[in-house]
């Protein structure tokens, strides 16, 4: 398999950090590490588990396809808290592909606000910003470990 490397996703040069430029750089980064752990993105459908020793069973559920988007769920699980058997996913984040711009976006992440929701286009870039970055380095983490969805 040969794995693509995001350290040649250029950003330039008047870009400054957390700028909305540099964001679809993570964007681009984010798509390129999902290709780690899903080789065929535009084939994805349904539910998928990748399970590794030595690791939480991470969790994958196909939510709205399109011609040129797909909509995902990503998640490990972990035994709840509380005194029912019920799990907590955590993270519990959806993903937006734009197939034909080859980006990713964390399009929503539990415990945070909601796309469009009411804050300021400032505070929407920073939401922004720490969704993708976490994803980011979760599918780094992920792809470490061996998690991968094939088949």
């Amino acid at each position: 398999m040969v794995m693509l490397s995001d350290h040649l996703c250029r950003i330039g040069w008047r870009s400054p950090p957390r700028s909305f430029v540099s964001l679809m750089t993570l964007y681009e980064s984010n798509y390129i590490r999902l290709g780690w752990l899903i080789p065929d993105l535009h084939a994805l459908e349904g539910n998928r588990v990748s399970r590794v020793s030595g690791d939480l069973s991470l969790y994958l559920e196909v939510l709205e396809r399109g011609p040129y988007t797909l909509l995902f769920n990503l998640s490990y699980r972990f035994a709840g808290t509380g005194t029912g058997p019920e799990e907590v996913a955590l993270p519990d984040m959806q993903v937006r592909v734009y197939h034909d711009a080859r980006v990713a976006e964390a399009y929503s992440c539990a415990d945070a606000p909601a796309p469009g929701s009411s804050t300021p286009l400032r505070g929407q870039l920073e939401q922004r910003w720490a969704r993708n970055i976490l994803l980011n380095k979760w599918l780094e983490y992920c792809a470490e470990r061996g998690h991968r969805f094939t088949g």
